[in-house]
């Protein structure tokens, strides 16, 4: 009979004499020239021999090493190799860990996979922070697989009936990365932070929390008086901004405009789809007053308006004009307002609905008459900006 629990705790505690110690059965006391101990294990299965560390002293008393190597000895009696053994839990528990990503790590890799599509790089830095600051204090190292609606609502209550636009914000960017923990089987089941069917039974509706508010708009009968002092100001914004009315595009798709973009023989500016909020490229036709007022534009560097140090101009440089006009009852992208309220109450007999909307890049709500057609309407727009600069130049 194979001698075993020759060792005493003790004598593993005073051995100092690098070398290995029998504890017998298979276990072993080994101790290392620098004097730190750990247990062993060996073993012969199918011929071969094997050796397996059972921990560091410090860690394994004895009675512990003797409970381990025993439960080795009954697996190499079913036949199972307990390195082999180790091996899958071991994998098994690291896909585990893997299933268990936090809040935070599932929304820290949904922010890197989908940054390269974001045209704006300040749209990242938007998401974690807000993340930050509302989610991540209450959930962030929760694992995704536990978050649950009450917690969803626990992280929106708080800013809900406040920062009404940022909450709404925040519960449509949780609901993505829940959706995105979802298909790469990190969670599953509902996602606790659909708004429709779900937290609109909990949390009170945005818009009558905080409704919805317009940008302040120029009146469309006043927009020839405005023009004619928008001409009298002088400065490379002055000129951004007449331009933006005259093609009724957006702020941003003005500052970044540049030459390259713009075909003088078509009588068109071709908006790339990077640069346009639905991501699809946008024909602008452009008015007499509009060419004109390019022509007259120096070509300094590729950008139509360049700034300081050929820079793009920057959103408040274009509010500055309306400053300096002592407007500030009235917004940039209000003016955006005032060509649709003129289209609908001045030009609605001569254009329809669909030009109209396609002049300011807008999707059809119709998804059913959108995906019939397809084309942009580019020459009836070509009649309509024509007839929005002939009123634009109209001061009376």
């Amino acid at each position: 009979m194979v001698q075993i629990n020759r060792l005493t705790a003790l004598g593993v505690s005073k051995t100092r004499q690098p070398g290995y110690y029998v504890d017998g059965g298979g276990l072993l006391l080994q101790v290392s020239r620098t004097g730190t101990k750990s247990w062993i294990f060996r073993y012969t299965l199918h011929g071969k021999r094997h050796e397996m560390g059972l921990g560091a002293c410090s860690v394994v008393d004895l009675a512990r090493a003797r409970a381990l190597a025993r439960g080795c000895r009954l697996q190499i009696a079913e036949g199972i190799d307990p390195l082999a053994a180790r091996r899958v839990a071991a994998t098994a528990l690291a896909a585990e860990n893997a299933k268990r990503m936090t809040f935070d790590e599932c929304a820290a890799a949904y922010i890197a996979a989908h940054r390269a599509g974001w045209r704006n790089p300040k749209h990242a830095a938007q998401w974690s922070s807000t993340l930050k600051a509302y989610a991540s204090p209450v959930i962030g190292v929760l694992p995704v697989a536990d978050i649950d609606t009450n917690l969803v609502v626990k992280v929106l209550t708080p800013i809900w009936n406040t920062k009404t636009e940022t909450a709404t914000r925040l519960r449509g960017r949780v609901e993505s990365i829940l959706d995105w923990a979802t298909v790469s089987k990190f969670r599953h089941g509902e996602n606790p932070a659909r708004w429709r069917g779900h937290l609109d039974n909990l949390l009170a509706n945005p818009n009558k929390v905080a409704p919805v508010k317009n940008h302040p708009a120029l009146p469309w009968r006043e927009a020839g008086a405005f023009m004619v002092a928008l001409r009298l100001c002088v400065g490379m914004s002055a000129r951004a901004l007449e331009f933006a009315i005259l093609t009724a595009a957006r702020s941003g798709e003005v500052r970044g405009a540049v030459w390259e973009e713009v075909d003088v023989h078509a009588r068109l500016w071709i908006v790339p789809a990077e640069r346009m909020k639905a991501g699809k490229e946008h024909r602008v036709p452009l008015s007499d007053a509009a060419l004109a007022l390019l022509n007259a534009l120096p070509r300094r560097c590729e950008l139509l308006f360049p700034g300081m140090k050929d820079r793009p101009l920057s959103d408040m440089s274009l509010t500055a004009v309306l400053r300096r006009l002592q407007r500030t009852d009235i917004t940039v992208h209000g003016f955006r307002s005032t060509f649709r309220d003129w289209c609908a109450e001045a030009a609605g007999n001569a254009f329809t609905r669909e030009v109209c909307e396609h002049a300011l890049a807008h999707s059809l709500p119709d998804r059913v008459e959108a995906a019939y057609r397809r084309g942009d309407l580019l020459d009836k727009r070509i009649a309509l900006m024509q007839a929005w600069a002939d009123f634009c130049s109209n001061p009376y």
